[in-house]
């Protein structure tokens, strides 16, 4: 978008989240979309979800957290993925979490 008077282009700021989903095989993966719906999709159908997520269709939307930036989102991206299993299943099942899941399904 361009401002009246401005070649300059304004830019939107984007919400990145950070997601968990769960594999067919029980297994979680967590990654970075700035449109989780679509990364989502992604991850089910084509070839453009993460080659981890490949063989293990369909995922689900287990954990979804927005954050204010895509370094935001990195960084907390790698400390989930260094949490226990059982603490992601613990952030899986949290009130907030949950929240973003119906917002975002609606």
């Amino acid at each position: 978008m361009i401002s009246a008077g401005s070649a300059e282009p304004i830019l939107a700021e984007t919400i990145w989240f950070v997601y968990i989903v769960s594999c067919r095989d029980k297994t979680l993966y967590t990654g970075i979309t700035n449109d989780p719906k679509r990364r989502l999709q992604e991850h089910n159908s084509t070839g453009n979800g993460a080659k981890y997520t490949r063989g293990r269709r369909p995922v689900t939307l287990v954990y979804l957290e927005s954050c204010p930036s895509r370094s935001a989102a990195s960084k907390r991206e790698h400390s989930i993925k260094r949490m226990s299993v059982a603490r992601k299943n613990q952030l899986a099942c949290s009130q907030a979490a949950h929240q973003l899941l119906a917002d975002i399904s609606r």
